[in-house]
């Protein structure tokens, strides 16, 4: 019993350390596979602690800059996991001073379609070192897309909305289109609110309501000189004095833009309403010309003689 064991251990073992299939030189047998995926795990598992100690730090240091201690967070994970490969693939024999045949693999691969995935990996890298966007910062995309980045992965960059909506973007759309990046270097921001008010109405007591209006403002930046809040008149419509309120924000309100609009344009509608100055709405005036010889009264009376006269439809078979 105990040799019919040992012979089974032995034909297992046998088995597993049997070629399945050759790689350059190398044979890969299913116990060097084994040995890869454990090497690699491992790997995965050192980066994991790495990054989780790096985030401690920053969490118990607040003069620590977060976006910076992510960066290298990031770097490492990579650094790490490439040298976890190297070592799983060097516990099955293959030679790494040699790399025509794992070159040559990899440029096969990519001309099978895995241009996209090293686009968005290479994409990420310039993320990472450049820093156009880091974790934390306000972005808007041309496609409309705007919230926070959260995370800055391998392939894509995912993005929280203010309605808590995860958005996975590929790298290489930060990198080859046009992004709007609200807090790059500095958190204070200017918006501009549109409003209108009547013809005739009194400009000066336009822009002193809204100015008081917008100081009420809870988002409204204080305190700075070069930075006050400006009411100009930007236009005459077809049916009002069409006005701009100008605003700072303070930077706790620049990454929520629409509730920050929302504020403004009620506290705007309130004063106007309080201080009985009118919003139109759009109007036409109609002017009739004479084009049959009649004028004023004459033209009035024929226009009601018309209106007046019955219509007579004819049905013809």
């Amino acid at each position: 019993m105990k040799q019919d064991l040992i012979d089974l251990l032995r034909d297992a073992m046998g088995a597993l350390n049997a070629p399945l299939f050759s790689f350059g030189t190398t044979e890969i047998s299913a116990m060097g596979l084994v040995r890869i995926l454990l090497v690699i795990v491992a790997a995965l598992l050192v980066s994991r602690g790495v990054r989780h100690a790096l985030e401690r730090v920053a969490s118990r240091l607040p003069g620590i800059n977060r976006s910076a201690m992510y960066t290298i967070g990031r770097i490492l994970h990579y650094l790490i996991l490439a040298i976890g490969i190297m070592i799983a693939f060097s516990t099955i024999g293959i030679d790494f001073t040699n790399l025509a045949v794992l070159v040559g693999a990899l440029g096969i691969g990519i001309g099978f379609g895995l241009q996209p995935v090293v686009a968005n990996f290479v994409a990420g890298l310039l993320i990472l070192f450049e820093q156009p966007l880091k974790v934390g910062d306000f972005v808007e995309l041309e496609s409309g897309v705007h919230g926070e980045v959260r995370e800055i992965r391998m392939r894509a960059t995912r993005i929280t909305t203010n309605d808590n909506v995860d958005i996975l973007v590929p790298n290489s759309e930060f990198v080859n289109g046009r992004v709007t990046n609200w807090t790059l270097d500095e958190a204070h921001r200017r918006i501009r609110i549109k409003f209108g008010v009547a013809y005739g109405t009194d400009k000066e007591l336009v822009r002193r309501v809204v100015l008081e209006a917008a100081e009420e403002v809870e988002h409204t930046l204080k305190g700075i000189p070069k930075r006050v809040s400006q009411v100009w008149l930007v236009g005459f419509g077809d049916s009002s004095l069409d006005f701009e309120l100008a605003v700072w924000l303070a930077p706790a309100a620049v990454v929520r833009p629409s509730a920050v609009s929302a504020a403004y344009y009620w506290a705007i509608h309130s004063a106007l309403t309080e201080n009985d100055i009118e919003i139109p709405f759009p109007q036409r005036d109609l002017h009739l010309r004479s084009t049959v010889g009649v004028h004023d009264e004459d033209g009035k009376g024929l226009l009601r003689a018309r209106a007046s006269t019955p219509t007579v439809r004819t049905d013809r078979e």
